[in-house]
């Protein structure tokens, strides 16, 4: 299954998936979801479906596929396919190509990734250049409203971030798979700005924008209108990570406070955001996302608000 066409899609059939970051890597008994058995990767991936998902983006942070031997690949395969989900995407998380101490790994990493994305049918791999958590971050409720990791204002650390994201672009193209750039605070991508600049340094026609706001919106700190990151990135925009927050903030104080809202209850007015992605175009899978609470039930109410406002858009396209 690929995450994009010529053709557009339409609003029943169009893929909207489901993360898995309402589940850890790491487990209680102390191993790790890559060591668990076929019937445990059931009862995980089962939930998604019933939770109304027909399309699952396993998200390196609950398993990473590409360091699986091949034969539990298949296995794992075999057991989405059973449960009734397709992996239309692999989003990756916290392993930046530009890390400091462990780049040229995750570099490595990341061909992995879009190799199994061939392997798997999966159509589009997405990719950001946001650190591991800090531990204050660890520590708080929303690791958002804590200081994270910051890419250097260094022009020699941006040219390789750029050449390494085109190296990895050039790959996936070859084999026919998009690749989206995730935005993230205080990254290369931490702007609509920076965000279409590097996506522009880079310049292949499968690397695309993963417009994810909600990573920016979410933010403690004054930042650029929804509406107005939106009109810039809408030419850009790739597999798109979609998520909403509540957000408040206090003109004599300064104060902003922001907590995850429903899909159509936040800031983010996504009837208008799809709209301005398909006047230029877009064609690619949604990722639904949600922190807090049941959120892969908040992610299936998001899945029927998405389709239903994607029919409503396409309908009047």
């Amino acid at each position: 299954m690929r995450a994009s066409s010529d053709a557009r899609p339409d609003a029943e059939t169009w893929i909207i998936a489901s993360a898995m970051i309402h589940r850890q890597n790491a487990l209680p008994d102390g191993r790790t979801v890559q060591e668990q058995s076929a019937a445990e990767w059931r009862e995980a991936l089962a939930e998604v479906f019933e939770a109304g998902f027909t399309d699952v983006d396993p998200t390196d942070s609950w398993i990473r596929l590409a360091d699986l031997e091949p034969a539990r690949l298949d296995e794992f395969m075999a057991v989405a396919r059973d449960v009734g989900l397709s992996v239309p995407a692999i989003s990756t998380a916290r392993r930046s190509v530009i890390d400091p101490e462990r780049g040229e790994e995750y570099l490595a990493y990341g061909h992995r990734v879009i190799d199994t994305a061939a392997k798997i049918g999966a159509g589009a791999v997405s990719f950001g250049l946001f650190g591991p958590l800090t531990e204050a971050q660890k520590r708080a409720l929303w690791f958002w409203t804590m200081p994270g990791v910051v890419n250097p204002d260094d022009p020699a650390i941006w040219r390789k971030a750029v050449e390494r994201i085109r190296d990895l672009g050039r790959h996936a193209g070859e084999l026919g798979i998009e690749l989206a750039l995730e935005m993230y605070e205080d990254t290369y991508l931490g702007t609509a700005d920076s965000s279409v600049r590097f996506a522009t340094d880079v310049d292949l026609p499968n690397v695309k924008i993963n417009c994810d706001l909600g990573n920016l919106i979410r933010l403690h700190r004054p930042v650029e209108h929804w509406q107005s990151m939106m009109e810039k990135l809408a030419p850009f925009a790739g597999y798109w990570h979609a998520k909403n927050y509540f957000r408040m903030e206090d003109e004599a104080t300064g104060a902003v406070m922001t907590t995850p809202a429903p899909l159509e209850l936040g800031i983010i007015n996504y009837r208008a955001a799809v709209r301005m992605a398909l006047a230029h175009g877009f064609r690619s899978a949604f990722l639904l996302e949600h922190y807090g609470g049941d959120g892969l039930s908040v992610c299936g109410q998001n899945r029927t608000y998405l389709r239903h406002i994607l029919k409503a858009v396409t309908v009047s396209a």
